[in-house]
């Protein structure tokens, strides 16, 4: 076979692959709400994305009857906190989407009391729709502003989970040292705060948003992520270092304990760092700025 004749069966095999990706893929709900353009698209294995725009970031990849599922790798990562509080009895997510980490936990976690808060009714609604989500006696969805939410606060959180995110970024107000404070009244002595944010070559605040971190809570550990373009900042509520070994382990021992279907332990030693110099290039974010740059 010649050149022209390799290149005219490469192109009609690309073109055959293209149709027949795009025949898999199928959209099943377009809706528009007050903060977002929902899109969930379906794959051949019916595996269920959910996108706020055209061409978005992915915000949830559920396998629909599979809550043991965890398809983005920041989702399996950011589980990483509970190597830090082996024992929650209460955990708070902000952020919904479309249920993956509440729904995990409950898997995995039968007794813990989870509370998930999301801004916008028409992603519960979705949620609950296509994804399979559900609350029960120990599983609520609350709409609301996640940051309000965490401000009336009464009873704290063993693990907050800050998931949060518009189209592109963290919400700014979510982001601040003022919220970072209240979150951190929101925990117990021993809890953690775990937060998910696009690493630096996609955020122009990350050295911002690590120093802001870093303000707040006394120690700060960051994880990066094989093939994915975020971090996972992990703060506890007080001073307590671990080295790598050691949350290396105890996160794979957690792992074949509960019967995670992947390794935590290997997750956290991929990018683990301790963060125990102040991100020098950013500034700590305010509620006052008038213009959120770094």
């Amino acid at each position: 076979m010649n050149r022209s004749s390799r290149l005219a069966v490469l192109t009609v095999w690309i073109l055959a692959c293209a149709a027949s990706a795009s025949a898999e893929t199928k959209l099943l709900c377009k809706r528009q709400s007050q903060y977002n353009t929902i899109l969930v698209t379906e794959g051949p294995p019916g595996v269920r994305t959910l996108r706020f725009e055209e061409g978005g970031a992915r915000q949830s990849v559920v396998k629909v009857g599979d809550p043991g599922h965890l398809e983005l790798p920041y989702a399996r990562t950011i589980l990483a906190g509970l190597a830090f509080c082996q024992r929650p009895q209460r955990v708070l997510i902000v952020g919904l989407g479309g249920g993956t980490i509440p729904m995990f936990l409950r898997k995995h976690y039968p007794d813990l009391v989870i509370d998930a808060v999301e801004i916008d009714p028409e992603v519960v609604n979705v949620a609950k729709q296509y994804f399979g989500f559900h609350e029960d006696p120990r599983m609520r969805a609350y709409v609301a502003d996640g940051r309000r939410f965490i401000e009336e606060c009464r009873q704290p959180y063993d693990i907050i989970f800050l998931d949060a995110f518009g189209c592109d970024s963290v919400p700014y107000h979510l982001a601040t040292e003022e919220f970072l404070q209240s979150v951190r009244r929101a925990i117990t002595a021993d809890g953690i705060v775990v937060g998910n944010i696009w690493s630096r070559g996609s955020n122009r605040l990350h050295d911002s948003m690590v120093r802001t971190y870093q303000e707040v809570f006394d120690e700060l550990y960051i994880l990066g992520i094989r093939l994915a373009g975020n971090e996972i900042l992990i703060a506890p509520a007080r001073k307590r270092r671990v080295e790598k070994d050691d949350l290396v382990r105890l996160a794979a021992m957690l792992a074949q304990e509960k019967g995670f279907p992947f390794d935590l332990g290997e997750l956290v030693g991929y990018g683990f760092e301790y963060a125990e110099e102040k991100m020098g290039d950013g500034r700590v974010l305010k509620d006052d700025a008038k213009e959120p740059l770094p």
